[in-house]
């Protein structure tokens, strides 16, 4: 039996305060009423500490009418510079 292959660490980012700031300053607990989370989750999002479904996060790019890779993107070889 051969054994599944490790994930790389990678990372996403967000842009989800700038989106915030263009969308008339709008703020995280707006946001959180808005697709259903806490305004503590938004926060945690978007400081890279609490990675969203992926539910929440089509909900938030659907607030701002924009695609999901415009909010949210995946670095694949973070992880691996951060090892380094």
């Amino acid at each position: 039996m051969m054994a599944e292959p490790v994930p790389k660490p990678g990372l996403i980012s967000n842009r989800i305060r700038t989106l915030r700031f263009h969308h008339g300053e709008m703020s995280q607990a707006e946001l959180g009423e808005r697709i259903g989370v806490t305004r503590q989750t938004i926060a945690a999002i978007e400081s890279g500490k609490y990675s969203p479904t992926l539910e929440a996060a089509f909900r938030i790019a659907d607030v701002f009418s924009v695609q999901l890779g415009e909010v949210f993107q995946w670095d694949a070889n973070a992880g691996n510079r951060a090892q380094t």
